[in-house]
């Protein structure tokens, strides 16, 4: 077992993923700012932070609920970017970046959750 969270794979993909929605969404429209641009970047955040305290907990399924946790914010950053993209906002290669970045944490947190 990594011996901070900060080793884990998937932390590091979602700290990634939250730096690539702060830099896609400095482009959205300002009335967004209260709407898509805040919802992408606290469900970006929400991924990287559920990891690290899941890891703090005392008990594997505390663990897995966190990463459960991290994973539904995950959907809901690839839910948001869809919604973007039909949109116009922001530079398309930002959301496809963010796209890809946001699959692989999710796949990388489905596998630590079957592994729990």
């Amino acid at each position: 077992m990594a011996k901070s969270y900060r080793e884990l794979l998937v932390w590091q993909r979602a700290i990634e993923l939250s730096v690539a929605l702060y830099k896609l969404t400095q482009d959205f429209p300002r009335e967004e700012i209260y709407g898509l641009t805040s919802q992408l970047r606290r469900a970006g955040v929400s991924v990287a932070s559920n990891v690290a305290e899941g890891y703090g907990r005392a008990s594997k399924a505390d663990y897995r609920n966190f990463l459960r946790m991290a994973r539904g914010s995950v959907l809901e950053v690839q839910t948001q970017l869809v919604i973007a993209r039909e949109l116009g906002y922001g530079d398309s290669a930002r959301i496809t970046k963010a796209e890809g970045l946001s699959e692989e944490a999710g796949k990388m947190l489905w596998a630590m959750i079957q592994k729990l």
